[in-house]
């Protein structure tokens, strides 16, 4: 799928977020985090297709393990809208469940190994 410019907010709508990316290959991974969240992923983008239109004060950031991939919270409903990637910091992923017209129920999802990243056990 070609990349597209989706907009995207958390379930508050406090953060508002444009990013050009496709939707698909969407992708699950296997970290601790991720099993947790649930969530499923866009491709990796660079940060700068990244615009966050409004609320970038509203969002958190969560950091654990090697510290290295940050992973961005809206703090009023805690929905994860995006995150900057461990594999390659230059990469981003973005919530699918986020983005305006996406059915997450209607895409296939791959599997990311973040599991085997991780230098804490079950990290």
């Amino acid at each position: 799928m070609n990349a597209e410019v989706l907009h995207g907010s958390c379930h508050c709508g406090a953060v508002r977020f444009e990013v050009r990316t496709a939707p698909t290959p969407a992708s699950r991974c296997n970290c601790s985090l991720c099993r947790r969240k649930g969530a499923l992923m866009s491709p990796p983008f660079a940060a700068a297709e990244l615009t966050i239109k409004t609320g970038e004060a509203d969002l958190t950031l969560y950091q654990f393990n090697t510290q290295v991939a940050k992973h961005y919270f809206c703090k009023h409903c805690g929905i994860y809208p995006f995150h900057q990637t461990r594999k390659d910091p230059r990469l981003w992923r973005v919530n699918l469940g986020c983005i305006d017209g996406v059915d997450v129920y209607a895409l296939e999802a791959g599997i990311n190994d973040g599991a085997s990243l991780s230098v804490v056990e079950d990290a």
